[in-house]
């Protein structure tokens, strides 16, 4: 069964395009743009809660720009 979850996250607003296409290359992630207190919602799905672990750790976070992450994990 696969893990999902709504990652929230704030950008600073001049790499705005650059996290957006750094976030769209993720295999398993959906990402949207929003206007609100994040400036983008990634739905991401991957084999087990410790996969997404990984790819939050290694993946999005070290991303220039991300400034926060909420992560909400769903089933």
């Amino acid at each position: 069964m696969a893990a999902n979850a709504y990652i929230l996250i704030n950008v600073e607003p001049i790499r705005t395009q650059e996290v957006l296409e750094r976030l769209n290359g993720i295999s398993g992630t959906t990402v949207r743009e929003v206007l609100g207190p994040y400036d983008f919602v990634v739905e991401l799905e991957a084999g087990t809660p410790e996969d997404i672990t990984q790819i939050l750790r290694h993946r999005i976070r070290p991303i220039n720009g991300i400034n926060n992450t909420v992560t909400c994990l769903w089933f």
